[in-house]
């Protein structure tokens, strides 16, 4: 009887662990792809600058 009470809150840990971590990986692909478009941005416009210094005055 302990032995299925221990058994059963190590799965409802290891369920923690697991919606935890998808958790975690949604809000890195969350913010990869914002910083993502951010620093296409940031490139491209260093870019231009390289290319035509007066258009960054």
């Amino acid at each position: 009887m302990i032995a299925q009470r221990l058994s059963r809150q190590r799965g409802a840990t290891a369920i923690e662990y697991a919606l935890i971590a998808a958790l975690i990986a949604i809000v890195i692909a969350v913010a990869a792809a914002a910083l993502g478009t951010n620093i296409s941005g940031l490139f491209s416009k260093i870019g231009t600058c390289l290319t035509t210094p007066s258009s960054c005055v």
